[in-house]
């Protein structure tokens, strides 16, 4: 590329954002501004190694832009607007152009079709080369500061190594409190990080035994709150994950902290079922069936251990259909719809380290991913108060604002 070269960008991070943000940088200057990536590590896009087990959830298949913001629970309003820029189908053709498939899930996650983390990588280092992004690994940066010197550069940066001078920074350096720090200083307001995406650690012995199990299709509800979620949980040797308590965990996530991870939760194994259709088809099976024993064949797709689990905290295991009694029934039902979990802390997530916080929202120009406080410094990713579900959402919102700074940066 023509390295006919007037500004210079400053990108603060080697993970997704600052990746596609240094390289669509290049591509939509087409060479005019030089971009210096720095990433304090030795490995860079060490999240998008780790995502999805290794294979990379990449975006999801939502194309729609305010049915794609409602699955974040900090940044929907900002993000509407966003992706009307970018959004999943140009990711889709940004990676599919260079050689990279990608395809959906049923539940509309997308990966590349290699189902492996390393074709996203290859791809996005393979691009950074080609465009021309100076990558700088293993660099200690001690602060980003406006700069008052008249070289005409903006903003000075303070490495170990000594400083340099750039016309604009973009900051996508994560969850980083030291990056938030210099932010602070520069004027930002950070709103107070706490984790988003987790699992709940519960003791009951409702669940014991059950870990690796699955319901394909439950609701979740806090008690006393409007907060809820439907979808699979998965069963865990310290409670309970899956894709509905993950989903819960990011919607709640500051009303969990502040609660110190303790609440009550509601599970309704059979949402799709009323109790009185429920108390229906227990009658008929009395009636139908009256010396079978209710545990001995599961209902509703419901694992049978569990499902066997509930007739024996309902009415013991050896009484059949026809010997429960009116008041057995409701505990069954009440059990089936309306399971209250106390939840004691908070469990892991493995795959998914997403934190809710960051640089508010409201300081930033979200046409531009410009701050409003310092022209000039703009924002992608994570290091903004933006968070989504699990999904392939964190991912979008990478692309997504690192592509709008990307390209407010090569028009400036």
């Amino acid at each position: 590329m023509e390295e006919v070269q007037t500004k210079k960008l400053a990108v603060i991070g080697g993970g997704a954002a600052g990746f596609f943000g240094a390289i669509q940088t290049r591509i939509l200057s087409e060479g005019r501004i030089s971009v210096q990536l720095y990433e304090k590590s030795p490995n860079v896009l060490s999240k998008v190694k780790v995502s999805g087990g290794g294979r990379c959830n990449v975006t999801h298949s939502c194309f729609d832009p305010e049915e794609l913001s409602k699955r974040y629970p900090r940044g929907e309003k900002e993000l509407k607007r966003a992706f009307e820029i970018f959004q999943p189908k140009d990711t889709i053709r940004f990676f599919e152009s260079r050689g990279v498939k990608l395809k959906a899930e049923s539940d509309g996650r997308m990966f590349p079709v290699t189902d492996n983390s390393e074709t996203i990588i290859n791809c996005l280092l393979e691009e950074a080369k080609k465009s021309g992004v100076k990558i700088r690994t293993k660099i200690s940066i001690l602060g980003i500061y406006k700069n008052e010197d008249p070289n005409g550069k903006r903003f000075r940066i303070q490495t170990e190594e000594g400083e340099e001078y750039f016309d604009s920074v973009l900051v996508a350096s994560g969850s980083s409190r030291k990056v938030w720090g210099w932010l602070e200083n520069m004027g930002h307001t950070i709103e107070s990080p706490v984790p988003s995406l987790f699992t709940f650690e519960i003791s009951d012995p409702l669940l014991d035994g059950f870990q690796g199990l699955t319901v394909q299709d439950v609701e979740i509800i806090f008690k006393n709150s409007k907060l809820k979620q439907r979808g699979p949980i998965l069963f865990t040797h310290w409670g309970l994950s899956g894709p509905v308590i993950l989903k819960l965990s990011a919607w709640a996530a500051r009303e969990l902290f502040d609660s110190d991870y303790r609440s009550e939760l509601l599970v309704d194994w059979v949402p799709g079922l009323s109790r009185q259709e429920l108390r229906e088809i227990f009658l008929e099976k009395k009636k139908d069936s009256p010396s079978k024993k209710p545990g001995s064949r599961s209902e509703f797709d419901l694992p049978s251990r569990f499902w066997e689990r509930v007739w024996e905290k309902s009415c013991g295991s050896e009484k059949r259909w026809s010997e429960i009694s009116s008041k057995e029934f409701h505990q069954a039902e009440e059990l089936l719809k309306r399971t209250v979990l106390q939840v004691s802390g908070k469990g892991v997530f493995k795959e998914e380290f997403v934190t809710c916080g960051g640089v508010r929202r409201k300081e930033v120009d979200f046409s531009k991913m410009e701050s409003r406080i310092s022209p000039g410094l703009y924002f992608a990713g994570e290091v903004l108060d933006i968070d989504g579900i699990t999904g392939g959402f964190n991912f979008q919102n990478a692309w997504t604002t690192s592509f709008i700074a990307a390209k407010a940066v090569s028009t400036a």
